[in-house]
């Protein structure tokens, strides 16, 4: 057998081991390789996401991409102490179907120079294409504020499917008085009625006083327990302050957080517990 023979025997040998090789290997993956699961922590076998869609019966979460909100007005007022303040603002919510479960946000006011003088934080829920009022009542600060701002944090966004009832809380009567003596500056007085079908636990109202000019000169707030369809309970607002500038409207604003099971009360028909739900 010449040299060159030998070569190419050796080469058809490494050949087939080689393939041997390659054969064992993958069976020995595939015998050997974890099963897919929906819980491996791996997108695969055609899942819509990880360890979710497709051949998985957990639903893969929405990604939501919702439009920012928009701040119609943002503003502050003496407080009912020194170096104290109140602070409002007015966020639309411009997603026509998204809506905020809960979202976080920080007032923070600032002197002249830019400084923060004074913060505080808060949560609250807002509807698909509501414009909701956000009070904030005794910053404490460490200097005088100039400006007011206001930013969001930890959405939980929620799409609504079938929405079709807002919660009707109507608010009329309202009025502002001066107090001539005792422990009070003045009080503003109202009248919230439920005009929807839902059962409410607890009903915000918050009342912003404005000057002839439309400027905010006091805020306010308080809340009114155990609302059914129809009720209808007035409200009073103790001013102990004096405030600058004469009240010429008394705006009011009422809301409550139905996002939350708590903050219904159960209606029992037929002998079963039930809540009122939006979809």
């Amino acid at each position: 057998m010449t040299n060159s023979q030998r070569a190419v025997r050796r080469i058809k040998i490494a050949s087939v081991v080689t393939v041997f090789l390659a054969l064992v290997g993958t069976a020995l993956y595939f015998l050997l390789r974890p099963v897919a699961t929906c819980f491996d922590g791996i997108q695969n076998q055609k899942e819509g996401g990880v360890d979710c869609g497709g051949s998985c019966s957990i639903v893969c979460a929405e990604v939501f991409a919702p439009e920012a909100f928009i701040i119609r007005e943002a503003a502050f007022v003496p407080g009912n102490a020194s170096f104290e303040y109140d602070a409002l603002a007015k966020v639309h919510n411009q997603n026509g179907t998204i809506g905020a479960s809960e979202i976080g946000y920080d007032f923070i006011l600032r002197d002249a120079a830019g400084i923060e003088v004074g913060r505080v934080s808060g949560s609250d829920s807002i509807l698909p294409q509501e414009t909701k009022t956000l009070l904030a009542i005794g910053i404490k600060t460490s200097g005088v504020p100039a400006t007011v701002e206001v930013s969001f944090r930890d959405a939980t966004w929620q799409r609504f499917s079938g929405y079709q009832e807002r919660p009707q809380l109507t608010l009329y009567q309202m009025r502002f008085n001066k107090i001539s003596s005792g422990a009070f500056y003045g009080e503003a007085l109202g009248t919230v009625r439920n005009d929807s079908t839902f059962d409410f636990r607890s009903v915000t109202v918050m009342v912003v006083l404005r000057d002839a000019a439309g400027k905010p000169i006091a805020l306010n707030q308080t809340e009114v327990a155990t609302l059914i369809p129809g009720d209808i309970r007035d409200f009073t607002l103790k001013f102990p302050k004096a405030f600058p500038g004469e009240v010429a409207t008394v705006e009011a604003e009422a809301g409550t957080d139905f996002y939350h099971q708590d903050n219904f009360i159960q209606r029992y028909r037929s002998g079963n517990a039930q809540f009122q739900k939006l979809r």
